[in-house]
Order: structure tokens, then sequence, then C-alpha cells
């Protein structure tokens, strides 16, 4: 009964309920460019926009939701543990900063990649469930895979059943090759546009709500652009399953065969949607968190003048 008052109560807690907030306001906003991102990626040709009309056209809006379950279930979770791990990992870093001082930019990089790495072990099977989900009604996997998946749940239990526990880690190595380094451009891009936009804010967190959209869209930009070829190949890679003929033996061999199909720019399909969504997604996490936090904590303050 007492649990989630002292919870609450405590630094943990409060970063813990602000970091799901931000998370869920990411995943809404954002699913309809990430599926189209995915879907974009996996097919030979087609543009975003044509993509898009086909989709709509055939399975109707809803299928530009489909699968978000997996990641709204657990974004808060995992949402909140990045924050927290990022928090831990910074201060970790450099014990002799005291609490009230901002982290330096080479802590706050080297805190992302420790916090991508980690994470990674939450986001992979979470992942493997949406791209399965996202894909099903695609050319990708409409003559690959008779089965049709009820849900998330259907899709995580498919997946045990016919590959086990390694089945739901499928695509882990490239998770953590692209997560480390771009969790590390991700928070060092947000401290430096947020200080750059908003000086002095840093130290006494007096950002505007404009500052907060901005930095946090452009650090969401920046962290995709510098790992989006290794995206494309996870992509590729946890689409397959047993049931289908194996495309891809692995990473090298997933990355050799895409350009000799499709050439170097098939590394870079899709790129357009997903540095979209993550201006927006990203605008919309780090505004959720630092809004939460402040009224979690009710002693900061955000300042309302030339917002938007």
């Amino acid at each position: 009964m007492d649990f989630w008052p002292e919870f609450m109560a405590s630094s943990w807690g409060r970063e813990f309920v602000a970091g799901g907030f931000g998370g869920i306001a990411g995943v809404v906003s954002g699913y309809p460019l990430d599926t189209l991102r995915i879907q974009q990626q996996s097919s030979t040709s087609g543009s975003a926009f044509s993509i898009l009309r086909r989709t709509v056209a055939t399975e109707g809006p809803q299928a530009l939701y489909r699968g978000m379950g997996a990641p709204l279930a657990s974004v808060t979770f995992q949402n909140a543990m990045v924050f927290q791990i990022y928090a831990i990992l910074s201060r970790a870093l450099d014990p002799s900063i005291s609490a009230k001082e901002p982290p330096s930019y080479k802590v706050v990089a080297l805190a992302g990649v420790g916090t991508g790495a980690i994470q990674s072990l939450i986001l992979s099977p979470v992942e493997l469930v949406k791209i399965r989900l996202q894909l099903q009604g695609s050319n990708y996997t409409r003559s690959k895979q008779a089965d049709r998946y009820k849900g998330p749940t259907d899709v995580a239990r498919s997946i045990l059943r016919r590959e086990g526990l390694r089945g739901i880690y499928r695509g882990l190595s490239i998770t953590v090759l692209r997560d480390a380094p771009s969790h590390g451009f991700y928070f060092w891009t947000y401290e430096c546009m947020r200080e750059q936009l908003h000086p002095g804010c840093r130290k006494n967190g007096q950002e505007s709500l404009q500052t907060m959209l901005v930095a946090g869209g452009l650090a969401g930009v920046a962290s995709w652009v510098c790992c989006y070829p290794l995206d494309v190949v996870k992509t590729r890679l946890q689409a397959q399953s047993p049931s289908s003929v194996l495309k891809y033996n692995g990473i090298v061999d997933c990355f050799y065969k895409s350009v000799k199909a499709d050439g170097y720019s098939v590394l870079w399909r899709g790129l357009g949607a997903a540095v979209a969504r993550a201006f927006v997604v990203n605008g919309a996490i780090f505004a959720a968190y630092e809004v939460a936090l402040r009224c979690l904590f009710h002693n900061g303050s955000i300042q309302t003048e030339n917002t938007i």
C-alpha cells in the first residue's frame, strides 16, 4: 500500500515516471512515420509517399498503427530506464562533479554510449515483434509468411515456440552496434543544442518549451543519421523468420547482399521518413520528460515566452 508514495518520493521514482511520459508521447506522435520507414527499408522500390498511399488504400489508416501495442506496452519501462541509466552513468563516470553541476560533454557522450548498449537488451525483442507486425501486410512478407499474427503477444509466442529464446533476441548484436554510438550522439547533441539555444540552462534548468522541442528534435535527427545504415541491416535481419528461406546469414552477409542487389543507396532508403519521425518523436520525448520532471519535483519552471 505504501510502495507507490514512497517510490514517487524518491528522485529515481520521479525520473522513472517522467521518462515513461516522454516515451509514450514519442510513440504516439511518431508511430505512423516509423511504419513507413520499416516498409520502405524492406521494400525494393517506392517512395515514402507512394507506400503511404498504397497502405492506406489497401489496408486503411489503422495499418499505420499496426504493432504499436508492443512498443507502447514496454515504452514506459524502456524509456524510463534509458533516462535513469544515463543519469547514473553520467555521474558515475565523473564523480568529482557535484550534483548541482552538469556533466561535461565528454561524459555526456560516454554515458550515452553505455546507455544505448544496456537498453538494447530491452529494445531488441520489442523491435523484433514490432517489425514482424509492421511487415506482415507488405510485399516483403506476404509471399514468405503464411501465418497472420493477431497482435504483439501472438508474435512473441510464435517466435518463442519456433525459435526459442535465441529467436526472440534475433538482431541483438546489430541493435547494440546501432544504439551504443547513436545514444552517445543523442544525449551529446541534446545537451549542446539546449545550451546553444538557451545559454545557462544546463545549470539552472530554465529552458523554454521551444528549446526542449527543438533540441530534442535535433538530437533525434543526429542519432539516426549517424547509424542509419546499421538500422537498415537490422530491419532486414529481424524481418526474417525460420518459416521462410533465410536470405541473410548475418550482419556482414546482409550488408554485402543488400549493397550488391540495390547499390549503396539502399543503406539510406527511408532516411527521409526516419529523420522526419526522429525530429517529431524526440522533440516530444524530451519536452514531455522535462515538463513531467518539473511537475513531479515541484521545484522547476518552464518559460512560456517565445514558446510554440
